[in-house]
């Protein structure tokens, strides 16, 4: 353990004291009792209970207010089918009286271990149980499951829960598994000024004065996971809309935080979900499924958004702007809606049975968000944001040596948090775009229709909806579903041309794992569409299916030589496609005559592939993406090219081939900003990208200059774009750094401005700074994870990797502990913040040095460290191969 991070980990031990030690008990009698009672929920104890209980009701009344506790009553109500000890899952504050079947239970607080509550075999009858029991929870600002937001401009308290994957048991006393959904009866007290929202419609109010209990109906099945209710003084915006043809009209809601209720676009906001309810209705042939539908604009929300069944919680910053969002902003909140909403099929009518096929409900909300955004809005071209917003992350963990397949081992619900992650979301929702390719859309279409129909209100597994969409295709899709399902890792296709006189000799397609000590050998099945462009005439497209490691595409043979090949055309293949050299060369001063935008972000992806391969030195790339630039029009795309000149800048080139480019680059970027001609989305890019990038005296002049007034490259400057100037000065070395953000809170008193101030004061370039700050992370409870994470890229701000490499083994230390205490996915954001501001051979070797010290480390960290590394790894053999080439000097590839 660091020293520097004992504070810390005292500051955990402190934590822990809140709870007293759990008295002694028996466990249930059986070979796998450890497992049963031990932490978390295990795969033994999920199907015992599977096995021995049905029809589960909860009866669940809280009471919630601005204090740090929520104490309630639950009684569970389910049938026994098999004699024997019941096991119910709790890991809250405290647990008070209970009753079995009507009759006192005096020893309820001594069957508590402090994980789960032992309900005696001799005390459940077979048939119909009931068992009551008092209960205490915490509510905070992070590692709760009832999450407190406070408001800086008024004061207010704002409650909400966030139970995934595995916190309803914090909550209350459960059966914490998905398979086992019951229906929900909720009774919530609070102040007499609170409105609530949950999973049931509003039922009644029983008002004193001095609280108020909000009755709700009871939900439909759900699985624990999706339980949900918020509490507080929201402003509150509700529309009857008919979702089903000819079906009744279904009160939809919005809620908002009162102070930024004007701010909030409801009618658009309320529209959006509920055209998407329509759109999957029509899609799935199934109407809506649950009663009614609200939605949430959730303070501080740590993730894009939660889909509980009719209560529906979105990150209220990524929905209501603080400056004027550019196409992709739009597009992406619109994406995060309809995934969202695909998700009242995908997810709470029909479940996963475990956290192993997690990728059943998160793949498919993100596909459906796309063929639905693609139906809805023809002109968004929504294969190409799908394309951008997807490939580059899937590929970036799927081709590292930490890789994982689609369906993931899961013998505790304690580890499911390690499952979320590219995988899941970005390279499930893709191969899905290949399974649809490969059988023809109607046929999908009506396999998902099928597997829908046949797991109504129930749980399934990733074998029911291939089988499924199988038999809707006449395909047996059993071996197309153990590469894709069970197989770690993703194919990488080099493109071999060879030609004569003008004319295709030879087309192969060689097809290899990035990871061959992770994948194993052999080729995946791949449907793809090989694309022959030419300059001067049409363009020729070949589908061709791939099954061997090497594939000779007939069709070529003989045609003319094409001005470049294309071995994934449309984007329906899964894999890295690597250009061939003449390929390369064409599209390097060519690129921006590709008409078509969706094919054009493809090509410049295969060619930052190959610098991330380290086959294209990335002063060459930036070369070719400066040359691009003044002529792209596509928002999107501008706004990609933009990223990624400044990482091939910031990050894979070398000192001196960052330093020599870095004078041409802020002039290319300043210009763009300043380019009226070209879409506000583009202009921002650009102006985004210089602030990031600056480093010399002129270019930190320019900021000063910008933030001393209303504007900035002729746009009008905002809060978050000043923050982004103050932060970067800050992390230059301003001297004033106090005094900068004294002057921005001044202009920003709201929650967000203190999470910028908070942001801004990681930056600063000095050592003491930064071990407060590290320290704080972990001392301060009343510190939301949605900060913490928001502060770490400025922490580990790349120009000061001497000073933050030294909290590198502390960083990793704390693994064990974010697994247990944090949200599902500040895992991740944790050590990409961490391993992400490092470039140097130095960082690598302590990561390495960890690894060799930690042989015991739960594998899901281990992938997790590994998933991470890989880009510290390529940066490095990328800074060290090409780090004497000169941007104006020869070019090797």
């Amino acid at each position: 353990m660091n020293a520097s991070l004992l504070p810390a980990v005292a500051a955990f031990g402190a934590l822990a004291l809140l709870c007293p030690p759990a008295p002694a008990q028996s466990a249930p009698a059986g070979p796998s009792a450890a497992a049963v009672t031990g932490p978390g929920v295990s795969a033994e104890l999920a199907a015992r209970r599977r096995s021995q209980i049905r029809d589960v009701r909860y009866d669940l009344a809280l009471t919630v207010g601005v204090g740090d506790t929520a104490s309630g009553t639950v009684t569970v109500h389910f049938t026994a089918v098999r004699p024997g000890a019941v096991v119910l899952d709790f890991r809250g504050l405290q647990l008070g009286g209970g009753r079995v079947n009507g009759t006192r239970w005096p020893d309820a607080a001594g069957a508590w271990n402090r994980h789960h509550v032992t309900v005696p075999a001799s005390l459940v009858k077979p048939g119909r149980n009931a068992v009551t029991l008092d209960f205490a929870t915490p509510i905070a600002n992070a590692g709760a499951a009832i999450i407190r937001a406070r408001d800086a401009a008024d004061s207010s308290t704002y409650l909400y829960t966030l139970l995934v994957p595995s916190d309803a048991n914090l909550l209350f006393p459960c059966f914490d598994q998905p398979d086992l959904k019951a229906r929900v009866t909720l009774h919530l007290t609070t102040p007499p000024s609170w409105r609530a929202l949950a999973n049931g419609a509003a039922a009644a109010r029983d008002s004193s004065a001095t609280s108020v209990t909000h009755h709700f109906v009871a939900t439909r099945p759900l699985s624990t996971y999706l339980i949900a209710f918020a509490a507080g003084p929201w402003t509150v915006t509700t529309r009857h809309e008919v979702i089903a043809p000819n079906g009744a009209p279904v009160p939809t809601s919005l809620f908002v935080r009162a102070s930024r209720a004007t701010e909030a676009e409801s009618d658009t906001l309320l529209a959006m979900n509920a055209r998407a309810l329509r759109w999957l209705g029509r899609y799935f042939g199934v109407p809506y499924a649950f009663d009614k539908y609200d939605a949430l604009l959730a303070p501080a929300f740590p993730f894009g958004g939660m889909e509980h069944p009719g209560a529906v919680f979105y990150n209220e910053e990524s929905f209501i702007y603080r400056e004027r969002p550019t196409t992709s902003q739009l597009l992406g909140r619109q994406a995060t809606t309809f995934h969202e909403v695909a998700h009242q099929w995908f997810g709470d009518y029909v479940t996963m049975q475990w956290f192993d096929d997690l990728w059943l409900k998160e793949g498919f909300a993100t596909f459906m968000a796309a063929r639905m955004q693609a139906d809805l809005e023809p002109s968004s071209n929504a294969w190409k944001t799908f394309y951008l917003r997807n490939k580059p992350v899937a590929y970036g963990t799927d081709a590292t040596a930490g890789t994982t397949p689609v369906w993931q081992r899961l013998a505790n619900l304690d580890q499911a948090k390690s499952n979320y992650g590219p995988i899941v979301y970005n390279k499930a929702p893709s191969v899905l775009r290949q399974l649809e390719y490969l059988v023809g859309p109607a046929a999908f279409q009506r396999g998902v229709q099928q597997f829908l129909g046949t797991h109504a209100y129930g749980n399934a597994t990733w074998q029911a909806l291939l089988q499924a969409i199988g038999a809707a295709s006449g395909r047996d899709l059993r071996s197309w579903g153990t590469q894709w399902m069970l197989r770690p890792g993703m194919p990488v296709i080099t493109q071999h041309l060879e030609t004569a006189n003008g004319r295709i000799t030879r087309l192969r397609l060689v097809q290899r794992p990035a990871q061959p000590s992770v994948s194993g050998a052999g080729a995946w099945p791949l449907k793809v569409q090989v694309r022959l462009h030419y300059a001067d005439r049409p363009p020729v497209s070949i589908p061709v299916e791939l099954r061997g490691d090497t594939t000779i595409i007939a069709a070529a043979a003989g045609r003319p030589q094409p001005a470049f090949v294309f071995a994934n055309e449309g984007d329906y293949g899964y894999a890295i496609v690597l250009p061939d050299s003449a390929s390369v060369a064409w599209l390097e001063s060519r690129v921006s005559e590709v008409q078509d935008d969706f094919l054009r972000a493809m090509l410049w992806g295969s060619l930052w592939d190959l610098v991330r391969e380290g086959e294209l030195a990335p002063g060459r790339f930036a070369r070719m993406a400066m040359q691009a630039l003044p002529r792209e029009r596509d928002e999107q795309l501008a706004g990609s090219l933009v990223g990624r000149l400044n990482a091939a800048v910031s990050r894979y080139a070398a000192e001196p081939v960052r330093d020599a480019l870095l004078p041409e680059v802020e002039r290319l970027l300043l210009r763009g900003a300043q380019d009226t001609s070209a879409t506000y989305g583009s202009r921002k890019a650009h102006l985004d990208s210089y602030v990031s990038l600056a480093r010399r005296e002129g270019a930190l002049r320019q900021l000063r200059g910008w933030l001393a007034g209303d504007s900035a490259a002729g746009l009008p400057l905002r809060a978050p774009t000043r923050w982004a100037i103050v932060t970067t000065l800050i992390a230059r070395g301003a001297a004033d750094r106090d005094a900068l953000i004294a002057a921005e809170r001044r202009r920003d008193n709201t929650t967000e401005g203190q999470r910028q101030a908070f942001v801004a004061g990681a930056a600063a370039p000095d050592s003491a700074t930064k071990q407060r700050l590290f320290d704080r992370w972990f001392r301060d409870a009343s510190l939301n994870e949605e900060w913490v994470t928001s502060s770490l890229r400025a922490f580990h701000d790349p120009d000061q990797q001497r000073l933050s490499r030294r909290f590198l083994t502390a960083a990793l230390d704390t693994l064990p502990w974010i697994q247990q205490n944090r949200r599902i996915f500040f895992l991740g954001s944790w050590l990409s913040g961490t391993i992400g501001g490092q470039t140097e051979r130095a960082a690598l070797t302590i990561i390495d040095a960890w690894l060799a010290a930690h042989p015991s480390l739960a594998p899901d960290l281990r992938q997790k460290v590994l998933q991470s590394r890989d880009d510290l790894e390529r940066t490095v053999r990328v800074r060290e191969r090409y780090g004497a080439y000169r941007a104006a000097g020869a070019a090797p590839k």
